[in-house]
């Protein structure tokens, strides 16, 4: 039986100092730009509207996702909902450019992609306005409630992140900033995959948020060192994504699929650490998938995970896990095993 919007609904939490808040389930919308393969128009729409429907309204996207088709689809999708009904993430520092004709059935950067454009990288004040201009363009709506800087870091862009990461503190900063000010956004951060990056912009500006992929899961828990206490002490809320690190702890290793770490075949210590948690689960029955989606919201940093979906179904199972009861001892379990970093706390079992 699928679960309506009342028994769904999900206590909002607040960003930062702002005043905007949001459901600690989201959203999230590479997979409605064809990431890996095609999705209908009416497939991405629903979706959204399933998600709207659960209480999932905090909705996050990006130019680079199917290079504007996932914009547009959202856009699509949110245009006849009122708009403080829910919260919209995109994002800045790559711009699209026309490229000419393409081949939908060839993914590029993973995503097959009918849009005839290519992504490059801006992350300067000019880049920066004229990729919100532009997302406002492609989504038909009035506003983006957050933005954040894109896949900035080492692991993206090598020796050039020093010249690149200088440029979006110095440059790109002052455009958010003034937008954050106008009131043409209300919060903004970093949307990237390494906490290294986030914990040197917080040297750099105010920030209100980041969106952080894979680096606080229950697989990986090295963001506790020190960056997810500094982002607690200055009240700078963290969004989680890739709760599943690309999949492996939501496939485990037992599904006759290769599993995937960090968008690439798992290698042989992630697989062995899952196969111990794939052992506590079984041995308290919880499904590892739903202990994935539960553990990164007890930390008090934490406002919300955005979890990628493509499908309406895919709503309604990613609801039952996140409701999956859990119970103590699990957690205890994984303390004992040394699977869980010791001060990550867990969550509370109502």
């Amino acid at each position: 039986m699928k679960p309506d919007a009342d028994s769904c609904a999900l206590p909002s939490r607040r960003i930062g100092n702002t005043d905007l808040d949001v459901a600690p389930l989201g959203l999230g919308c590479a997979g409605l730009g064809n990431l890996y393969s095609a999705i209908t128009d009416t497939q991405a729409r629903e979706t959204v509207r399933r998600g709207l429907n659960a209480g999932l309204r905090h909705i996050d996207t990006a130019p680079y996702y199917g290079f504007g088709l996932s914009e547009r689809r959202v856009g699509e999708a949110l245009r006849e909902q009122p708009r403080d009904s829910f919260v919209l993430s995109s994002k800045v520092g790559r711009l699209l450019q026309p490229c000419g004709a393409v081949d939908a059935d060839t993914a590029r950067h993973g995503y097959c992609s009918p849009m005839p454009f290519a992504p490059v990288y801006d992350y300067s004040y000019d880049g920066v306005m004229r990729s919100y201009q532009d997302s406002l363009q492609r989504l038909g709506l009035s506003r983006i409630d957050i933005l954040y800087i894109h896949d900035i870091g080492k692991v993206t862009h090598g020796r050039d992140n020093a010249r690149l990461f200088k440029i979006a503190m110095d440059s790109g900063y002052k455009a958010l900033d003034e937008l954050r000010s106008g009131g043409q956004i209300r919060a903004f951060g970093l949307g990237v995959n390494e906490y290294e990056v986030c914990e040197a912009a917080l040297e750099y500006g105010d920030f209100d948020c980041f969106l952080l992929a894979g680096r606080y899961t229950l697989l990986e828990q090295g963001a506790l060192d020190t960056f997810l206490p500094k982002c607690a002490a200055r009240n700078v809320s963290v969004i989680i994504g890739g709760v599943y690190n690309s999949g492996i702890l939501a496939t485990g290793t037992q599904s006759g699929q290769t599993p995937y770490y960090n968008y690439e075949p798992a290698p042989a210590a992630i697989i062995e650490r899952v196969e111990r948690l794939e052992t506590a689960c079984a041995e308290f029955k919880v499904p590892l998938a739903a202990a994935a989606l539960q553990f990164p919201l007890a930390h008090p940093a934490v406002a919300s995970i955005a979890v990628g979906m493509r499908e309406p179904q895919q709503v309604d199972h990613t609801l039952a896990l996140f409701t999956c009861p859990v119970p103590a001892d699990f957690w205890q379990a994984l303390w004992d095993s040394d699977l869980l970093h010791p001060a990550a706390p867990a969550p509370t079992v109502v």
